[in-house]
Parts: structure tokens; C-alpha cells; sequence
């Protein structure tokens, strides 16, 4: 656990820990012994690579399956966990392995990295979390070893069911297969275990626990209405438009059955949810459903969940402030409750913030790679979202390129206002205050 340093706060705090977890596993990625290739791997793809993982982002620069040992591939597994669940309820579980007492400045940093908003019972949500995780882990990864023995020997079939039931919980996107799940892409069991474990992973921990503690969605508190009313929406939309988009594209569904593309539709919806396995190959989507996969990328999952984006509670708090300004009311309401000011400040500046950095580096990256908009664009909101899609053009970026790249999925991952928090220096609200004036906006 980090100790007790009052010169730091809860978000320098976790900044500064998720970059000493990505610097030993570079480390630890460069050693001969994790890749397959002679002297190791170069610094620069072993920094994207565990950037990649620790973010639970996906993008690669070599193929996971093919260019690390198992060695390799078990370090890239084990910065998925860390950062799928939090480096602090990771370090809290060590705690608890060996018995040390969880300080105050340590529950300040829980409660920052799982996004919550009390510290009473953090320590008991970290259990919670713990104990959710691995089994629902344990039976993604039972169901897919059960049908992974059919192609696979006993023991590789254990290993990539693990690797592939904590890579999609974590909605991480890693896989061991060389093309994603290219292979499966009409292979309902393998779909549907994965979209499971996706969909898990992206709700939240505080979600689930309230889910399964009321079991009626009506009793639940606003966060988990919002967020489960959402993600439907998301899910739905992301369906018909996806199969609607590619149903004739030959690239991609047009040469499948019906019962495929359905399944193919229902798989694209969800993964852009940062999860970033793909059963079609995303280089030969159109460049419409290219843009809502963008669009679906960069909403993400939800708060405290293993997901990045700027979040669906963000989205919806977004959707319901315009609503409220079409609709002439002063409060902004929802499910007969209404929501303060603060939240509403909080989501805009989440959103502004991150869409200041995709543009950024979108700009930058198409200067610097001088390759087309839409793939830049792509690759950037993919990296921010810690998604991990991709049509094709990671492997193919320069240093530069893939520094900016692992530079996005880091501020993805702890959120681009944790990151402005840790750097910024706060200032204490004054006595006094300016004089209101008017200016016209629209």
C-alpha cells in the first residue's frame, strides 16, 4: 500500500501508482524470456503494450498470441486485472492477504479509484468487488473452457478460457486466438459468454451489488437507473443501426445468415463499450458505422466499473440537462429526483476535457502518421475509451505516434479530470464574489 504521504493528494496519489504499475511491466515485457523474439522487446512497444494492458485498453503493436511466451502473455494478464479492478482495491486485497489494517489515506484513494462518493464502507465494497470478480470470472472462464476443449488440448483450453474470461470481464480485448474472435464469429456460446462477461465488467460494482442485494430495478438508487437505462438504450440502438448499416456489406455480414448477422450486430453493440474484441473485421465496416462505434467508444461503460469513456451516467446527465433546457425547466429531474449543480458541472467538464483530448491528438496523429481522418480518429477515441478496436493502422504508427497513443489510453484509464486534478493546483473558493452579468450563448 503507499503510505502515508500528506504532500500528495488522492489523485496524484493514483497517478503516480498506475505509472509505476505500466513502468514494471514494461520492465518485465523486456526481458527476453516474456517475448518469442531474440533480445527482447523494444522499450517502446513494451510501454505501449503494458499501457495497453494496465489501461485494459486491447491496442496492439504485436500480436499478443504469437510474439510473447507464456511468460509474457501471464504479465500481460496480470496488468489487466490490476487495472481492470483498481490498483487500490489490488493493493487492498495484498492487504488483506496479509493482514495490515486499511489506513484513512488509504480508504481517500479507494474511494477515488472506484469513483465513489462516501468513505464509509469502502473496505466491504473492496471485498464485494473481489469476490464478484472472480466468480464471475470463474464461470465465464468454465463456460469458455467448456467449448474451447473442443478445438484445444485440455490445458491450453484452461489457459485461454483464464486469459479470455479476465480479458473480457476487465473489457479488456487481449486475445491469444491472433485475429480477436474472428474465428467464432457465428459461434453463439463463445458471443454470448463474452457479451456477458462485457456487459458484467461495464456496469459497475456498485451497480451489481445493488442489483443483486434489491433485485427490483424500482427500489434502486438513481445512479443504477441511470446507468442501466442507458446502457439498454446504448445496446439497442447500437443493435438495429449496426445491423441495418453492415447487413449487405460482403466485408463483413453480407456473406452470413441471418442468425449470424444478428449475432455479429448484438456483438458490435456491446464491444465498443470498451471491450474490444471483434467477431467482423473492423477495417471493413462502412465509414458510417465506423462513426457510431466512435460515438458509442467514446460514451464508454459506467463509474466504478472496469471500463473507460467519459461514462453512460455522464452521457445521461448531458441528455437530461438538454432535455430540461428544450422543456423549459428550471430543475434538472429524473426518475422524481432531481440532480445538483455540481453533478451537471462535473459531466460537462468530463466531457469538454475529453473531447479537447481526442481532438488534440487526432490532430497531431494526422500531421505526424499522415495518414486519412477517419482511422486517426478512430484509433484515438478507441485508445481515450480504452476500447482497443482498431482498423488496422496500430503496428503501422511511428514512436511518436504510439507514445501519443499510450499517452490517451493512460488518461482514458484515470479519467482526463483525475489527470487534470493531479496537475492542477487548487484554489480555495474567495470571501467574496464578482457581480452576475448576462452574456448571450446559442
Amino acid at each position: 500500500m503507499f503510505s502515508n504521504n500528506h504532500d500528495y493528494t488522492p489523485a496524484q496519489l493514483l497517478v503516480l501508482g498506475y505509472l509505476a504499475v505500466i513502468i514494471t511491466g514494461t520492465i518485465l515485457l523486456m526481458i527476453p524470456a516474456a517475448t518469442t523474439q531474440s533480445g527482447g522487446l523494444d522499450i517502446i512497444s513494451a510501454l505501449f503494450t503494458a499501457t495497453s494492458a494496465t489501461c485494459v485498453t486491447g491496442l496492439i503493436v504485436v500480436n499478443t498470441s504469437t510474439a510473447f511466451t507464456v511468460f509474457g502473455q501471464l504479465v500481460i494478464m496480470i496488468l489487466i486485472q490490476i487495472g481492470g479492478l483498481g490498483l487500490m482495491t489490488m493493493s487492498t486485497m495484498v492487504a488483506f492477504i496479509i493482514g495490515k489494517k486499511i489506513s484513512l489515506k488509504e480508504r481517500l484513494l479507494i474511494q477515488e479509484d472506484l469513483n465513489q462518493f462516501k468513505i464509509s464502507g469502502l473496505v466491504a465494497l473492496v471485498r464485494y468487488v473481489l469476490i464478484v470478480t472472480f466468480v464471475i470470472e470463474g464461470i465465464g472462464a468454465l463456460i469458455l473452457f467448456l467449448r474451447l476443449l473442443k478445438d484445444y488440448s485440455f490445458w491450453k483450453a484452461i489457459y485461454y478460457a483464464i486469459f479470455h474470461a479476465i480479458s473480457a470481464f476487465n473489457n479488456a480485448g487481449f486475445d491469444l486466438f491472433g485475429n480477436s474472435l474472428e474465428g467464432f464469429t457465428g459461434d453463439i456460446f463463445i458471443n454470448l459468454a463474452v457479451i456477458f462477461l462485457i456487459i458484467l465488467g461495464g456496469l459497475g460494482f456498485a451497480v451489481l451489488a445493488e442489483l443483486y442485494n434489491k433485485r427490483d430495478i424500482k427500489k434502486t438508487s438513481l445512479q443504477t437507473k441511470i446507468v442501466i437505462t442507458i446502457s439498454l438504450i446504448l445496446i439497442i440502438v447500437g443493435f438495429i443501426s449496426f445491423l441495418a448499416l453492415e447487413y449487405n456489406n460482403e466485408l463483413t455480414m453480407g456473406n452470413l445468415s441471418f442468425g449470424e448477422k444478428t449475432l455479429s450486430a448484438l456483438f458490435l453493440s456491446v464491444t465498443p463499450r470498451t471491450a474490444g474484441f471483434n467477431t467482423i473485421p473492423t477495417g471493413s465496416l462502412k465509414s458510417s458505422t465506423l462513426f457510431l462505434v466512435i460515438v458509442l467508444m467514446f460514451i464508454g461503460a459506467s463509474p466504478g466499473s472496469t471500463g473507460g469513456g467519459i461514462k453512460t451516467t455522464t452521457f445521461g446527465v448531458l441528455l437530461i440537462t438538454v432535455w430540461s433546457m428544450i422543456t423549459g425547466k428550471r430543475d434538472i429531474e429524473i426518475f422524481k429526483r432531481q440532480l445538483e449543480n455540481e453533478i451537471i458541472f462535473k459531466a460537462l467538464s468530463i466531457t469538454i476535457l475529453s473531447l479537447m483530448l481526442v481532438v488534440l491528438v487526432t490532430m497531431i496523429l494526422t500531421v505526424s502518421e499522415g495518414m486519412d481522418f477517419l482511422p486517426v480518429f478512430f484509433e484515438t477515441v478507441s485508445a481515450f475509451g480504452t476500447v482497443g478496436l482498431s482498423t488496422g493502422i496500430t503496428s503501422a504508427l511511428s514512436s511518436f505516434g504510439r507514445l501519443m497513443i499510450t499517452i490517451t489510453m493512460f488518461a482514458g484509464r484515470v479519467g482526463p479530470l483525475t489527470l487534470a486534478l493531479a496537475f492542477a493546483e487548487r484554489k480555495r473558493s474567495g470571501v467574496y464574489h464578482y457581480p452576475k452579468e448576462k452574456i448571450m450563448v446559442g
